[in-house]
């Protein structure tokens, strides 16, 4: 029994037809988790209008170098997922697998470097219901802005966190020979996913750390 016919469940009529479903499936799921970051967003925007100066001047406390650092890195790892649905695509195992291997160590580094990022906030007492002693003006304000940083991004941390694992579990199939060009689905939708995390990563940088780069 080949690995396609396999991978077909009992309720669908042929490997098309399942991907379909699952690709509406988690075309679904990906509206939800916009719903989720929508409010967060929302909220965010919400408080920038009404405490402009104070965002601008609390922005310029985090580590935009690193900010940086970490939008390449997700970028490259959604190179490295492009890649590997290609490869699970043409039959290209060592695309695959070396995708899906670059998509998990990057992904891996972009959360070291937002773990160090963290631990300065620590340090300086800029962590909202853990340490937090702001001695400038504006100290309330200062604490809403950090609290929606640490409230957006560790969201997003946790998201990309199920996406390495995930990936690695992909990883591990595909290792095993478990695709090939009549079934790659899974491959597709971890890679929708993480394009999706790095999507909104992508949306969080300029908001968070460049708010008052024009000065």
């Amino acid at each position: 029994m080949s690995e396609a016919v396999a991978a077909l469940e009992g309720q669908f009529r042929d490997l098309e037809q399942q991907r379909e479903a699952a690709s509406l499936g988690m075309w679904i799921f990906l509206m939800t988790e916009l719903l989720l970051f929508g409010a967060l967003f929302t909220a965010y925007a919400v408080y920038r209008f009404t405490y402009p100066q104070e965002f601008a001047a609390a922005s310029r406390d985090l580590e935009a170098g690193l900010g940086a650092i970490n939008t390449a890195v997700l970028i490259c790892s959604s190179l490295g997922m492009a890649l590997a649905v290609y490869g699970a695509q043409t039959g290209g195992r060592k695309r695959l697998l070396f995708g899906l291997a670059l998509a998990i160590v990057l992904g891996t580094a972009f959360m070291v470097i937002k773990g160090v990022e963290y631990y300065h906030h620590f340090e300086h007492a800029e962590f909202p219901g853990l340490r937090f002693d702001y001695a400038r003006p504006h100290a309330q304000a200062t604490q809403v802005f950090f609290f929606l940083y640490f409230a957006m991004t560790g969201v997003h941390a946790i998201h990309l966190t199920i996406g390495i694992a995930l990936v690695c579990v992909v990883l591990f199939k595909a290792w095993r020979r478990a695709y090939s060009p009549d079934y790659h689905t899974p491959v597709e939708l971890s890679g929708l996913y993480w394009h999706f995390v790095d999507i909104v990563w992508i949306f969080l940088f300029p908001l968070l750390y460049l708010i008052d780069i024009h000065k």
